[in-house]
């Protein structure tokens, strides 16, 4: 048996049809609210002034640290790890068969190629 489900967006604001969820941040909170096209227009346009002369924060805590590129210059892809842990191996170096490739050995490996 075949099965539809509908999700319906109510207007948190006046109760009506919602045609967007609208997310915000304000003093460390983060909130959303469902809206109207016009609901959602008069939120944007009250935050404006404010948005206009506000600079853009860094994100903290867990965001910024998943955000985060690895240490010895950003990531890498696998067919590079591959190269680099081939290329360790036969220098005598230590490296393991997964995970993060220590950023002295990718730094080492870097210069020499």
């Amino acid at each position: 048996m075949a099965q539809k489900t509908q999700i319906l967006l109510v207007d948190d604001l006046d109760g009506g049809q919602a045609e967007e969820s609208v997310t915000f941040a304000l003093d460390g909170q983060t909130y959303e609210i469902d809206l109207s096209s016009q609901n959602a227009k008069m939120l944007r346009e009250a935050l404006a002034p404010f948005v206009d002369h506000a600079r853009r924060a860094r994100p903290t805590g867990r965001a910024a640290r998943q955000g985060r590129a690895p240490a010895g210059g950003g990531r890498i892809d696998r067919d590079k790890a591959a190269r680099i842990r081939t290329w360790a191996r036969s220098a005598g170096k230590p490296v393991s068969d997964r995970g993060r490739i220590p950023a002295a050995i990718v730094a080492d490996y870097e210069s020499r190629h």
